[in-house]
Parts: structure tokens; sequence; C-alpha cells
């Protein structure tokens, strides 16, 4: 028997799926520098994109459950759900890009107006995101 889930929640699944995959190859990505590398090691920021991309996954398919669960429309939480899932993947492909420059170890080690609007963008998008679904599982679950 399958069972057919909403579009909304649905959509949040594939991405969390997706997400999964992209890790699943930063992790080839990973292995083959730490194998290749003196200190077997990789690029800081080949193992935070591996590692965050990882931890983004599961947190979308989260986001999912919220989803599923929410009393609001379906464009509601798919759009609250939509603007937490592109800040995780902007973060990985931030990641991402410095693992390939190797131009930093740590990207808040010069902080300008770009990093710091990008990360209120980040905090309000995250949390304001999660925070649509979260009441929207509260109505729709206690009242």
């Amino acid at each position: 028997m399958v069972v057919r889930l909403g579009a909304d929640t649905a959509l949040v699944v594939l991405a969390s799926g997706l997400i999964f995959g992209w890790a699943l190859v930063l992790g080839v990505w990973k292995y083959r520098q730490m194998a290749t590398n003196p200190t077997h090691l990789a690029h800081p920021y080949v193992d935070i994109a591996h590692r965050a991309a990882l931890l983004y996954a599961f947190a979308t398919m989260l986001l999912a459950v919220f989803v599923e669960f929410s009393a609001w429309p379906g464009w509601v939480n798919l759009t609250a759900a939509a603007v937490v899932v592109a800040f995780f993947v902007l973060a990985i492909a931030t990641y991402v890009v410095h693992g390939v420059r190797q131009d930093t170890t740590n990207q808040f080690e010069h902080v300008d107006t770009t990093l710091r609007v990008g990360m209120a963008a980040l905090i309000a998008g995250e949390i304001g995101g999660f925070g649509v679904l979260l009441a929207g599982f509260v109505a729709g679950q206690f009242f």
C-alpha cells in the first residue's frame, strides 16, 4: 500500500532526500581528501560541508513532520519550510565554496556587512520559518 502525502509534505521529504544524497557525495570528496592528504585530514570546510549536509538532511525530514501535522494551508507550510530549507542549502553551498577554494578555515575571520546581513536573514528565516510550522502543529494538534 502506498501512502500519499500532501504535496507540501512530499516536497519537503524530497528535499530531505536530495540533501542526504548531496551529503553522501560530499562524503566521497571528504574521503578522497583524507586519503590523499599527508595529514589524513580533509580541508575543514569540506568536513563541515559533509557534516552539515548530513545534519540538514535529517533536520529537513523533521520539518516534513511538522508540515504534515500543521493546521495551516499547504501553501503556508510549504513556504515556511522552503525558507528554512533554502537557508540550509545556502549554508552547505557556502561551505562547499570555501572547501573548493580552500580560502579560509573560519568564514567569520573577516566579517563584513554582507556576512552580517546574511546571518541576520538566516536567523530570521530559519527561526521564523520553523516558528510558523511549530505554531501550525500546535494549532492542529492541541486546539
